[in-house]
């Protein structure tokens, strides 16, 4: 089973090139292993190289940096690819968030030492912004880095951090002044090795049991001057800057997701039978296939509108949250309804929209819950 992207005005010969290897890989080198990894908590590091040799890794890493030096139509093609999988985020935390923010507001310096290795998967990225008492709401987090002549010393807790139990590098939201409100936040880069860093066990997630979320807890972890990431104070402005792009990664993987659990319905209900006729042939089940079909349609007109205008420097953040809302609400119920339509065997894990179906439920909360995402889009009004 393959997913069909055509009549995509910006996917060329090089990118169905790509696409081709990037499926290779998943088949021959990820897919075999989900079941292990959900049962490990986390893929293992060979699930990082063999990304990076398919290219996978970072695609708009310039070239100086290690990187091929792409535009975001790759790694839309990787999040569609990893999305109709059914594999969780982690590579998507690692190339459209952490390395973007490298990519835009890191020193040159920054760039050398940790954008190479990410591209080769030798290091792998996380960014802590959530905590136990705010999610959302990034003014309140605690988390403080109080500047001193050797840079600054890191007290918090940050909490549900995807790759958070195997990254080598974590940008921490803190705050470095206070009483300054927004204005006093900074980001910091944290190697995985820094002393007074330590890492929860993994924490017991509904789903999507082979990517790694954990709690972080810093404890006077020092991080040197040259590790704050742009400016000081700036960080609560960067973070609007660049949720476009993580909430726009969302929705296409989210879509992608859509569209399998679709797929997987239909091949359902066109082999099982009942009461002599196929489950597809009721009249019910073509109805809720179609209303499906025609949403699944839709979308992926407006992902490629919003990927269009995304790599144009166009896409609003409002625009961005409302593909984050639509697309993992079309996700939502295109799981719950394809499980619905595959009957008791749904339920059970050997078929793949039950690991679907649990895996979805949480991309209308992460990236910004999806009252958030209106809350958004409320004020556009």
């Amino acid at each position: 089973m393959a997913l069909k992207r055509d009549g995509c005005g910006f996917y060329d010969e090089t990118h169905t090139q790509f696409r081709e290897t990037v499926r290779r890989t998943l088949t021959d080198q990820v897919a075999p292993h989900i079941r292990d990894w959900e049962k490990a908590g986390m893929p293992s590091r060979s699930f990082w190289h063999s990304c990076a040799s398919a290219g996978m890794l970072c695609p708009q890493v310039p070239e100086q940096f290690g990187g091929p030096g792409l535009d975001f139509t790759y790694n839309a093609v990787v999040a569609e690819e990893l999305g109709y999988l059914g594999f969780p985020p982690p590579v998507l935390v690692h190339s459209d968030i952490v390395a973007d923010y490298l990519i835009a507001y890191g020193s040159t310096e920054q760039k050398q030492r940790w954008l190479p290795v990410m591209v080769s998967g030798d290091a792998i990225g996380a960014i802590a912004m959530t905590e136990p008492g705010t999610g959302s709401d990034l003014k309140a987090i605690r988390t403080v880095a109080a500047p001193d002549d050797e840079g600054f010393l890191l007290n918090g807790t940050k909490t549900y951090i995807t790759n958070g139990a195997s990254a080598d590098l974590i940008i921490v939201v803190a705050k470095t002044d206070i009483g300054a409100g927004a204005r006093g936040m900074s980001l910091l880069l944290v190697s995985g090795d820094s002393e007074g860093l330590t890492r929860g066990k993994p924490l017991d997630k509904v789903g999507q049991h082979c990517g790694d979320t954990t709690e972080l807890f810093f404890d006077n972890v020092r991080v040197p001057s040259e590790n704050l990431l742009g400016e000081p104070g700036q960080a609560f402005g960067y973070l609007m800057a660049q949720l476009a792009q993580e909430r726009l990664a969302i929705a296409v993987s989210a879509q992608a997701t859509a569209q399998r659990a679709f797929d997987e319905a239909v091949i359902f209900t066109s082999e099982r039978s009942a009461f002599g006729q196929r489950i597809i042939d009721f009249q019910n089940s073509r109805f809720k296939l179609a209303g499906l079909k025609a949403e699944l349609q839709v979308g992926w007109a407006h992902i490629d509108w919003a990927i269009a205008r995304h790599v144009c420097g166009e896409l609003t953040g409002a625009e961005a949250s409302a593909a984050k809302f639509w697309h993992t609400e079309l996700q939502g119920r295109c799981c719950d309804q394809a499980l619905q339509l595959h009957g008791g065997a749904g339920y059970m894990n050997e078929y793949p929209i039950a690991r679907l179906w649990k895996d979805s439920r949480v991309t209308r909360i992460f990236g910004g819950t999806n009252e958030i995402m209106l809350e958004v889009l409320g004020r556009t009004l």
